[in-house]
């Protein structure tokens, strides 16, 4: 257990950005999630506006530094990859 003052104050922040990053990660999984949805439903107009918010999520929680810039544009990459084989697929 932190005894110090500024340990104390660590701990307080540190769970608070604990949170903070785990409700960005869960919104992320959700909106990947709609995405996949979209894709089995294999709409292209729908997979591709979920896609354009998912990649939006994405960007914004690898700008807070809660994900790393370059997983973000792996995540991203992957999902443009299936988008791109239904739009494909659907030509």
């Amino acid at each position: 257990m932190a005894h110090s003052l500024s340990a104390k104050k660590r701990v307080r922040q540190n769970a608070k950005a604990r949170a903070i990053n785990r409700a960005r990660k869960s919104r992320v999984k959700t909106q990947i999630k709609h995405f996949e949805s979209a894709l089995a439903g294999e709409d292209v107009e729908a997979a591709s506006e979920q896609y354009r918010l998912a990649a939006k999520k994405l960007d914004k929680t690898a700008a807070a530094s809660t994900m790393h810039k370059r997983t973000a544009a792996r995540k991203k990459s992957r999902l443009a990859k299936k988008l791109n084989a239904l739009k494909a697929k659907k030509a």
